[in-house]
């Protein structure tokens, strides 16, 4: 394992076993105390810092509690579905070498992939291959009820949700379906939604936020549904070639959304040592890849965005991510526009991240 103990979600062991037990490593008495009054802002909220988790690391009330405890301010609950869904075959986090950054280039080839490494969190590079599993609104809407009542001043939680393909669906249903579970996730009471669209770890329903129809017919059908709540896109990376379809997108959708989190993950195979797939089950040889390798694609879509909302006269803002472990890189990101950082990977490892960035701001 890496040379610190896994605290917020422990990817040793189940999905399960988190949601169940978890976290781990939640210390009994250390919170971190925010001082005077939050002077960032974000979506019309006031925050102490411009910095959190993003959707990925905290499936419960329990780790989204730990995290504003140990002073990460903007905070994701786990992508949530409107039914009931099973997580990928155990293990869903495993360590990928990459030489440098992983350009896309490089994520057309195979990476090698082991169960355990010894690298420090601020080099480590890994799987998120989970599928976005979900307990449905029996378990999750009374439990993010509870998160949202951990929120404390200063602090904004937001609730990722996604569409879930389901027997008989058209696209239009399946379009539907993101609305519909965002309806159900304001019941909670949260004030911010994201739609996850561009999750990578589900091989029957795709990445959705590479088609423009299904983006737009999305946050139009979302937006319908809830009203003034202000709406957050999750996309991935955007190749250069795709700029024009990105430009489109963005100008288009922006009508309906408030903000855009870039980026997801980028996709490879990965494979052991001898070629073969690592990750256990079907539709799973390609697998999003995480960590400190796709930094540079999070950084350059942040650029990208904000030269859309300086070109455009466009007044969304945008929540930079991938690849954050250490004060300098939010510190990059910020540079480059955003007027959110998240990490999802470093803080898995190094739940003292956003006291580490807010002793620099």
């Amino acid at each position: 394992m890496p040379d610190q103990p896994a605290t917020i979600f422990d990817p040793s062991k189940s999905f399960d076993d988190n949601v169940d037990h978890g976290p781990f490593g939640r210390p009994s008495n250390e919170v971190y105390q925010n001082k005077g009054n939050p002077t960032y802002n974000f979506l019309g909220h006031k925050l102490y810092s411009p910095f959190g988790i993003g959707a990925g690391s905290l499936p419960t009330s329990r780790h989204v509690q730990y995290g504003f405890e140990r002073g990460f301010d903007v905070i994701c609950y786990k992508t949530q579905r409107s039914v009931p869904f099973p997580c990928n075959m155990f293990p869903n986090v495993v360590y990928v070498d990459v030489d440098g950054d992983l350009t896309i280039e490089k994520a057309r080839k195979p990476l090698i992939g082991h169960l355990s490494s010894d690298k420090p969190v601020q080099k480590l590079t890994i799987t998120n291959s989970f599928g976005n599993p979900s307990r449905g609104p029996d378990f999750w809407e009374e439990d993010m009820k509870q998160a949202v009542s951990a929120q404390g001043k200063g602090q904004l939680l937001i609730a990722s949700v996604v569409g879930t393909a389901q027997n008989g669906f058209s696209p239009q249903d399946y379009y539907q379906d993101f609305a519909d579970t965002a309806a159900i996730a304001i019941k909670t009471g949260v004030s911010v939604i994201e739609l996850n669209l561009s999750c990578p770890n589900v091989a029957d329903e795709g990445v959705v936020c590479y088609t423009y129809d299904a983006v737009i017919d999305i946050a139009r059908r979302t937006k319908e549904k809830i009203g003034d709540i202000p709406i957050i896109a999750k996309l991935g990376y955007f190749t250069p070639a795709q700029q024009e379809l990105l430009e489109k997108i963005v100008v288009d959708s922006s009508k309906y959304l408030s903000a855009y989190s870039v980026i997801n993950t980028i996709q490879a195979a990965v494979v052991d040592e001898t070629g073969k797939q690592l990750l256990p089950g079907p539709g799973r040889l390609r697998a999003g890849v995480c960590g400190r390798a796709i930094r540079w694609a999070g950084l350059e879509m942040v650029t990208r965005l904000t030269e859309l909302r300086q070109k455009h006269n466009l007044t969304y803002e945008i929540i930079g991510i991938g690849g954050v472990s250490t004060p300098a890189d939010f510190q990059k990101y910020r540079t480059a526009g955003a007027e959110i950082v998240q990490a999802v990977t470093a803080p898995m490892w190094n739940d003292k991240l956003a006291e580490q960035i807010k002793a620099t701001l």
